[in-house]
């Protein structure tokens, strides 16, 4: 395995960063994962857009993209696998034990590891902590992620694979590492980002093509859905047949299973829209 790490490739045995690195001592780091099929990577402008807009919402240097777009190159010709997950950390670097960050600059890592197609459908549950969408992370995609590791801890012991979270005004908001869509009465909504989600590339790009509503969404909604997905680089359009305890017999029903169809045919025919 070979990893990029501040202007080169690396083993993994040596691929190291301080331990004094921001990201590591106080989450301050920003990160995007890629698909990658068969070593190209899917939408990776927009994902380099997000990571910018990641990286000024903390007050790091803007990334260098023509450095980041080497960086995949390189990993993903060093590392050939059918279907890869693709991951671009960027950090505040070597700093002080504390908040304040240090004069070093940024740290740069791209790794990428191998994953497997995910099934049609999945079961989520509900969990009571929220999101803060009037924090000063929300919508940004950092390395600041203890809580959703804690939440996909309990997802994963109710038999789910994915944990969705309301916000603080009780209102449905997004996964621990997805976004969140219903169908109710053959339309499409999903939570608007005001709610405190991640602009999800994904989610995007489902909206374009589906002509899906953002909508401010009570948290009961996924009690009363007609059809709900989830939407992820890794998930692509994934239907949901069981939240909480109630089952959702028949996913993916028929509006979600001809977004994932749209979704496959767009996403095949451009690599990077």
């Amino acid at each position: 395995m070979k990893i990029w790490v501040d202007g080169g490739l690396r083993d993994v045995e040596s691929a190291r960063v301080s331990v004094l690195d921001h990201g590591l001592t106080v989450g301050d780091g920003i990160f995007e994962t890629v698909k990658a099929t068969d070593g190209k990577p899917f939408a990776l402008t927009r994902h380099l857009d997000r990571l910018t807009r990641s990286a000024r919402g903390l007050g790091l240097p803007d990334p260098d993209h023509d450095e980041i777009r080497r960086a995949c190159a390189a990993v993903l010709e060093a590392n050939p696998m059918p279907l890869g997950r693709l991951r671009i950390t960027y950090t505040g670097g070597h700093g002080p034990l504390g908040s304040d960050r240090g004069d070093q600059g940024p740290t740069l890592v791209v790794a990428l590891g191998e994953t497997a197609r995910r099934p049609d459908s999945t079961a989520v549950i509900t969990v009571p902590w929220t999101r803060n969408e009037r924090g000063a992370l929300a919508g940004l995609k950092t390395t600041s992620y203890a809580e959703n590791v804690v939440a996909l801890a309990r997802a994963h012991q109710h038999g789910a694979s994915e944990a969705l979270f309301g916000n603080t005004a009780g209102r449905l908001c997004e996964g621990t590492g997805s976004n969140v869509f219903v169908v109710l009465d053959g339309e499409i909504h999903t939570p608007p980002l005001a709610s405190g989600c991640l602009a999800g590339i994904t989610r995007a790009l489902v909206i374009e093509w589906t002509g899906a509503k953002e909508t401010d969404l009570p948290l009961d909604v996924l009690r009363q859905a007609d059809e709900i997905f989830l939407t992820s680089t890794l998930r692509d359009v994934q239907a949901v047949h069981r939240v909480d305890d109630r089952e959702l017999p028949g996913a993916p029903g028929p509006v979600t299973a001809k977004a994932m169809r749209v979704f496959d045919e767009r996403s095949g025919d451009d690599l990077d829209p």
